[in-house]
């Protein structure tokens, strides 16, 4: 996708004229970051980057907010206050992208977030280069962890809106495995699923492993609930209900001659509500508890939520606006529907989801999946139909995950800069009602 397919037409153009001269340095820091990966709470040198950057555009910044969360803000008169955040965490992925700029340590960008600061560096850069196209504050936020989905609320809990003003709107995009070049809206359901990261501990009795007889195994016991986990969602989950358990770790013991004390499993549920949601943890807590006692440990499982992140639900009047601008800045043809994902994030914490936190109600927010598969790994990928071909491709999470910044990168850019520009003019688009005429 060219930007000339961008720059040519609309009534963002007098923005987006600038894109082109832009893309050379957000592709280089869009490089930089990748190559640079930093884990869920050590973004040193990833906000330190994000900021200067930030900096150079003209915006007041603020650094170390919730941790090394990051604010920018680009103040240009009376007007709505609108957010983009972006996210500054990777994964802890061996990187196996073959890219010349890939991460060589034990940390990856594996979930786009690197293309994710590069778009909203690029958006903070058109609109600072547009300042007579539109009138409000902008803040642009790089949230750290968001990955162990805790950055979030760090970040609101360290009052975000207190400080640097109750937005509006909140805008957030994500990559996906999609063609470059494409956005995909939710149409009226979730975009992202709700999920709670659970920590379990069984309590066993070691021992010699010639003696089992005189232990209490919680290795046996941990297999046991994994094995009575899966059929949570098969027998407890309507068959048209869309829920997700995991079980993404087990740890028990060093040697194989000995029977451990303990076995920890690492549990993920996800579903599309906030009952379902509730629903799937307490049964895993009744399922361990049952196969706690079946096996005879001599003391109650631990069991600790770690994380719990709501649904993902924009808006629905802005997400309307908002593909509007994206069908007119990108083609029709490039503006998709996003069935609901079982994916999830610490998103919907910026709107009413988090009240608790910020104590605000009423902020629209605003999510988009972007695109980033390249024409070659496009042809290069097997499969009857594209159905096929759009299964076969590396996943967000994969080691071998790596978004085609080409493309990419301008598209993203262009879909955050005018959804951006479509919640700052939502305001003034309001008609005055006849009994505020002067």
């Amino acid at each position: 996708m060219s930007t000339a397919a961008i720059l040519s037409s609309g009534r963002h153009a007098p923005v987006l004229r600038h894109l082109d001269a832009l893309l050379r340095p957000l592709t280089a820091f869009a490089m930089d970051l990748h190559r640079h990966p930093e884990p869920s709470g050590g973004e040193v040198r990833t906000a330190a980057h994000l900021a200067d950057a930030l900096e150079a555009e003209g915006c007041s910044v603020t650094r170390g907010v919730g941790g090394h969360g990051v604010v920018g803000v680009l103040a240009n008169g009376d007007g709505p206050r609108v957010y983009l955040r972006t996210e500054l965490d990777a994964l802890a992925l061996r990187e196996r992208t073959g890219l010349p700029y890939a991460a060589q340590g034990p940390f990856m960008h594996a979930c786009g977030h690197d293309l994710h600061a590069a778009a909203l560096l690029g958006a903070a850069s058109l609109l600072a280069r547009s300042r007579p196209e539109w009138r409000g504050t902008v803040v642009l936020v790089g949230q750290p962890a968001e990955e162990t989905l805790t950055g979030a609320r760090a970040l609101l809990a360290d009052g975000l809106y207190e400080r640097f003003g109750r937005p509006d709107t909140v805008l957030a995009q994500h990559t996906a495995p999609l063609l470059g070049g494409m956005v995909a809206h939710g149409y009226g359901q979730p975009v992202l699923a709700g999920g709670v990261g659970l920590d379990v501990t069984l309590h066993g009795r070691g021992g010699h492993a010639g003696a089992p007889h005189l232990t209490v195994d919680p290795v046996v016991a941990a297999a046991a609930v994994v094995l009575r986990l899966q059929q949570i969602v098969s027998r407890e989950c309507a068959p048209a209900e869309q829920a997700s358990v995991t079980v993404g770790s087990l740890q028990a013991g060093t040697q194989s001659n000995v029977v451990p004390e303990t076995a920890s499993l690492g549990i993920t549920v996800r579903a599309l509500t906030s009952a379902g949601l509730d629903r799937l943890v307490a049964a895993v807590e009744r399922i361990v508890r049952a196969e706690s006692a079946a096996s005879g440990c001599p003391a109650e499982p631990g069991i600790t939520v770690v994380s719990r992140s709501p649904v993902t639900l924009p808006d629905a009047a802005l997400t309307t606006a908002v593909q509007e601008a994206h069908r007119e800045a990108l083609g029709a043809e490039r503006v998709v529907p996003w069935a609901p994902s079982m994916a999830t994030e610490d998103f919907a914490l910026y709107g009413d989801a988090g009240r608790d936190i910020h104590g605000c109600a009423g902020i629209a927010l605003g999510y988009w999946m972007v695109g980033v598969v390249g024409p070659r790994q496009w042809a290069a990928t097997t499969g009857a139909n594209a159905a096929e071909r759009l299964a076969a491709l590396p996943p967000n999470h994969s080691p071998e995950f790596a978004p085609h910044l080409p493309i990419a990168l301008p598209s993203a850019t262009t879909a955050l800069t005018t959804a951006a520009l479509t919640a700052l003019g939502r305001a003034r688009a309001v008609p005055t009602r006849p009994d505020d005429a002067g």
